[in-house]
């Protein structure tokens, strides 16, 4: 009766995960597409790169304490207000600095606008604090239709003072009013859906016992965030803000994929897997289910983007972000890896081994850096195509400690994963090859998106793939209880 329910609720609060994820990320999408068209490379460049300081701020005021309160197996309001005011404090620290380093952080990249944009998009810090807290209330009650109600409004609200901005002729303050404003109304919408109220109940008992178990995730949330910004940092520095628009183009496709079923399975398995945190074997079964299934989706759509990218590029961004298509091909091999990292990596933080965590980013984090250092004289593509390559090499570092806490190997994952693998790239094949056949854009895009479902589909079937048929009972499992 117990897993039965525990797996009632998993699979509700993943369809909920997925449809905020996936709802939210495509309003953004579609936003950022019209930004894109509205605005030049450079302008999105530059507030991608001032987002850069945001985001690792961010991990400051957010990653440890989420965590915390999600993992550990009983907390109170003192847990939730403890975590609150001292997520309060740090992003209050954060800001001060921010504000002032703003114009050195402008002439050392040459950008007088940094400064103004800088200042009030920190603000957002403070958000931040507040919507953490929010997040680990609604993932440990698995209330996730909260956070797609508030995610989805946020998005919609924030696109159109950001689109009626640009064509209003703002410029960059268009991309930073969205950012700001999507922050605001998170918060805001999560207030008044009754998730969780902030108080002032701090004990430095509890923010202790949070903290013992939290700094260690947020050491390693923080080496994470840094080094994955550390290319935008780079090629805004090295480059120019118009080669960091591309670079962000062309991430913005694969990272809306891999972030929309990566933070689904984070904030829903997190909290299953920790409930069963005493019983290996279940937790083993569920972090196989958890990277089958998810590789089953996730590599099809990377490699489908890799043969449309294109097309879809001059569909939807103009020929003006042509230059990002060959890294926006390579990101799809670094993201196509994320099922397997974020699988293996919850399942230790479930187990309470965040020690072995940020252990493992170290090490992860010491590859990259050397690989970045290598590719930085041999231009931007190199510089993506090696971190793909670290990406890939990341999976058997992440899966290492698995094969002594759970049985359960990177040869024996990836062998799990390699049916996926092997039709996923001979899709890609045939979906490429359809350019050579059809003239005009959209007739292009059309028709290989439409031969890639049926191909994958129709090949699962044919060919008894696990996952293909384990989905389809899943759906129609839940269309049954929905008409109950």
């Amino acid at each position: 009766m117990y897993q039965e329910n525990m797996k009632e609720r998993v699979l509700s609060g993943l369809f909920w995960k997925v449809m905020e994820n996936g709802g939210t990320q495509g309003i953004q999408f579609l936003v950022s597409v019209l930004l894109a068209r509205l605005l030049t490379p450079s302008e999105s460049g530059e507030v991608m790169l001032i987002m850069i300081f945001i985001t690792i701020g961010n991990v400051f005021v957010q990653s440890g304490f989420n965590t915390s309160l999600i993992q550990k197996q009983e907390v109170d309001e003192r847990d939730y207000s403890s975590a609150f005011c001292v997520s309060f404090l740090i992003a209050f620290v954060l800001y001060i600095i921010l504000f002032f380093s703003a114009p050195a952080i402008g002439d050392f990249y040459g950008q007088p606008v940094f400064v103004p944009v800088l200042r009030i998009l920190s603000l957002t810090l403070f958000f931040g604090a507040v919507v953490s807290v929010q997040s680990a209330s609604v993932s440990r009650n698995m209330e996730f239709r909260k956070l797609c109600m508030a995610s989805l409004f946020a998005a919609a609200g924030s696109g159109i003072i950001g689109v009626l901005m640009a064509l209003e002729g703002f410029g960059l303050w268009a991309l930073a009013m969205q950012q700001f404003f999507y922050s605001f109304f998170l918060m805001v919408v999560l207030h008044f859906l009754k998730t969780w109220k902030p108080s002032l109940k701090f004990s430095i008992e509890k923010a202790g016992e949070l903290f013992s178990y939290g700094w260690k995730i947020l050491m390693s949330g923080l080496i994470d965030t840094v080094f994955t910004n550390v290319y935008g940092l780079v090629i805004g520095k090295i480059y120019n803000s118009a080669m960091m628009g591309q670079y962000s183009r062309g991430n913005q496709f694969p990272a809306l994929i891999a972030n929309n079923l990566g933070a689904a399975i984070q904030s829903v398995m997190l909290p299953a897997f920790s409930a069963c945190q005493d019983d290996r074997e279940r937790v083993k079964s569920m972090v196989r289910r958890s990277i089958v299934t998810s590789s089953y989706l996730v590599f099809p759509m990377m490699a489908g983007l890799i043969a449309v990218a294109e097309p879809m590029v001059k569909l939807l961004l103009t020929d003006q972000y042509l230059p990002c298509v060959p890294m926006l091909r390579l990101l799809c091999i670094a993201y196509a890896t994320w099922p397997l990292h974020v699988a293996n990596l919850q399942a230790i933080n479930a187990l309470g081994r965040s020690e072995i965590f940020l252990k493992l980013e170290i090490i992860k984090k010491a590859v990259s850096v050397v690989a970045l250092i290598i590719s930085i004289p041999f231009g931007i593509y190199t510089m993506v195509a090696l971190r793909a390559v670290t990406d890939f090499i990341c999976t058997f570092i992440n899966a290492y400690p698995n094969k002594k806490l759970l049985h359960y190997s990177f040869l024996q994952q990836w062998r799990d994963v390699f049916p996926s693998l092997l039709l996923s790239a001979a899709m890609c094949g045939v979906v490429y090859s359809v350019q050579f056949l059809v003239n005009g854009t959209l007739l292009t895009l059309t028709l290989q998106i439409v031969t890639g479902v049926l191909f994958y589909a129709g090949f699962s079937w044919l060919f008894r793939i696990e996952s293909f048929f384990y989905l389809c009972r899943t759906v129609k499992n839940m269309s049954r209880q929905d008409r109950r």
